[in-house]
C-alpha cells in the first residue's frame, strides 16, 4: 500500500512538472517562429528597396546605400507599426461626415494615421537629401505601383477635353494622395487614400461647371458600345 501511495506521488510530480516545461517549450517555440518570420519579412523589405533605388540607376554606391537605408527603415516602421495597432485599436463608430458605420478598413486607417509624423518627415527628408525631385517621385511611385499616372490616364478619358488648369489641379491632387499613401501597409489603404483625393477632384470638376456623374455615364456607355461593336465585327 505505501509502495503504490509513494509511486502515485511520483507520477503525479512528474506530471505536475511537465506542464511548465511543455508551456516554456511552447512558448520558446512561439518566439523562435515569430522571430523567423520578422527576419524574413525584414530581408523582403530590404530586397523591395534595393530594387527600388536600383530602378534609378544613380552608379554611386554611397548614394545608394544612404538611400537604401532610408526606404528599408520606412517600410518595417510601416509595417511594426501596423501590426501593433490593429483596427481593434479604434472604436467602433460613426464617420461624422457621412453618418456610416466605420469599416474596419477605416478603423485600420484611422490607426495607422497616428503614426508620428517624423516616420514620414525621415523618409522624405532622406529622398531628398540625395535626389531630385523628379527621381523623389519615381520612388514614391514604387511605393504606390504607379496609381498617379494610372488615375491621371483615366481622368483624361472621362473628362471631354480637359483643360490644362484642370489638369493640374488633379495632378496635384493625386500626387497629394501619393505622398500620403506611402505611410500605408497595403494595397486596400493605398487606394482607400487615393479615394479621398478622387473625391475631392470629382468635387472641383462639379464646382467648375463639369457633371462628374456624367460624363462617367457617358464614358461607360461608350466603351460598351465600342465593344459590342468589336463583338459584331467577329460575329
Amino acid at each position: 500500500m505505501k509502495k503504490t501511495y509513494l509511486l502515485g506521488i511520483a507520477l503525479l510530480g512528474a506530471v505536475t512538472f511537465s506542464f511548465p516545461a511543455n508551456a516554456q517549450s511552447k512558448n520558446k517555440a512561439k518566439e523562435k517562429e515569430t522571430v523567423a518570420v520578422k527576419s524574413k519579412s525584414d530581408e523582403d523589405q530590404e530586397r523591395k528597396a534595393a530594387e527600388w533605388i536600383g530602378s534609378l540607376q544613380l552608379q554611386d554606391p554611397a548614394k545608394e546605400a544612404r538611400l537604401l537605408e532610408v526606404v528599408a527603415t520606412h517600410l518595417k516602421t510601416i509595417r511594426d507599426w501596423h501590426n501593433e495597432h490593429p483596427y481593434t485599436t479604434v472604436p467602433a463608430g460613426i464617420n461624422p461626415l457621412t453618418g456610416q458605420r466605420l469599416s474596419d478598413l477605416d478603423r485600420q486607417i484611422i490607426a495607422n494615421s497616428a503614426m508620428p509624423k517624423t516616420v514620414h518627415e525621415n523618409l522624405m527628408n532622406g529622398l531628398r537629401k540625395d535626389l531630385s525631385e523628379e527621381q523623389v517621385e519615381k520612388v514614391l511611385d514604387k511605393y504606390t505601383v504607379g496609381k498617379v499616372d494610372f488615375t491621371m490616364k483615366g481622368y483624361r478619358a472621362i473628362v471631354p477635353n480637359l483643360t490644362a488648369e484642370e489638369e493640374a489641379t488633379i495632378l496635384a491632387n493625386l500626387k497629394q494622395a501619393r505622398e500620403q499613401a506611402v505611410d500605408y501597409k497595403n494595397m486596400n489603404q493605398i487606394s482607400a487614400i487615393f479615394e479621398i483625393y478622387k473625391t475631392k477632384s470629382e468635387q472641383y470638376l462639379n464646382a467648375n461647371g463639369r457633371n462628374w456623374r456624367q460624363m462617367y455615364k457617358d464614358y461607360v456607355n461608350a466603351a460598351k458600345a465600342r465593344k459590342a461593336a468589336e463583338a459584331k465585327k467577329t460575329e
